[in-house]
């Protein structure tokens, strides 16, 4: 048995897989930021305030709609934020108004929102969460690096001669295998309880390889 030559091995191994588009999706950063522009630069009119709790009071008065705006600046998209401390926890909504103004400043002074739009540290709420989706986006890099990964394995594949929907097949299920060449693969689901995907199926004569 000849023994593999693990240095010409690692030799070939390419240092990423990256392409121009792995690190930042600036087209979902630009289009998550501009569902919230109004309210972003309704609430840019606190920018500096002199007077921002008495501000923002008169601005969710006149614009409640501005309240959408707020859990992005905490780099939080969904619309209900949960807070614990010592006087309880609290629930706030943000996607309607459905507390008191009080409770949303207390809100917005705890978090130390209003700090961070009197003090003048930044100067356009819209720049601003432009950067907290660039860092949002930039977690999803794990995800585009397995779709990277898939379009590698599948110019392989394609390479090899196999043709996609005759003999090699993309994200098929267990139950999909055992329907279409009679495989029992109830050992890999627990006995049919679970369900399991495979990025790629190929067929080369009468075997099938599920990677």
């Amino acid at each position: 048995m000849s023994k593999r030559n693990f240095n010409n091995w690692f030799a070939g191994f390419r240092e990423t897989i990256a392409d121009y588009k792995y690190y930042m999706d600036f087209e979902t950063v630009y289009s998550k930021a501009g569902e919230l522009k109004v309210e972003l630069n309704l609430l840019n009119s606190l920018v500096g305030s002199k007077n921002i709790e008495a501000d923002f009071e008169k601005l969710v008065g006149e614009y409640p709609q501005a309240l959408k705006a707020i859990p992005i600046l905490l780099a939080k998209r969904e619309s209900e934020i949960y807070c614990l401390d010592e006087n309880g926890g609290y629930l706030y909504e943000f996607s309607t108004r459905k507390q008191s103004v009080e409770q949303y400043k207390y809100f917005m002074r705890e978090t130390g929102l209003f700090e961070l739009i009197e003090s003048h540290i930044i100067s356009n709420l819209y720049d601003y969460v432009l950067g907290v989706e660039a860092g949002l986006n930039s977690n999803a890099r794990k995800n585009r690096g397995g779709f990277l990964m898939e379009n590698m394995v599948e110019s392989y594949i394609r390479e090899a001669g196999f043709i996609e929907g005759q003999t090699y097949f993309k994200q098929m299920k267990n139950q999909e295998i055992q329907n279409r060449w009679n495989i029992d693969l109830s050992p890999l689901s627990n006995e049919g309880q679970a369900t399991k995907k495979f990025d790629f199926v190929i067929k080369k004569k009468k075997t099938v390889y599920a990677l």
